[in-house]
């Protein structure tokens, strides 16, 4: 999933301004959290219903995303 900005949302008042899925109080942090414990993308939308599939891909493309941009800053 190239494009994650219509799934991940920063807004100041909810979880501390962390992005979240869609203006869920679920955090990228928490989706990936669940991934590194072993959870599938399977359980994870079966566990927290309001989630999808594409959510999950969004928060995997963002962390992505955000690890280019600290390894390219890095470089220059």
């Amino acid at each position: 999933m190239d494009n994650y900005t219509d799934r991940i949302t920063m807004e100041p008042g909810k979880r501390g301004g962390k992005p979240c899925i869609r203006g869920l109080r679920i955090t990228v942090y928490d989706v990936l959290g669940y991934l590194a414990a072993g959870m599938s993308v399977e359980e994870i939308v079966e566990d927290f219903p309001e989630l999808e599939r594409q959510d999950i891909l969004a928060a995997l493309a963002y962390a992505a995303d955000r690890e280019h941009r600290a390894v390219s800053s890095e470089a220059a």
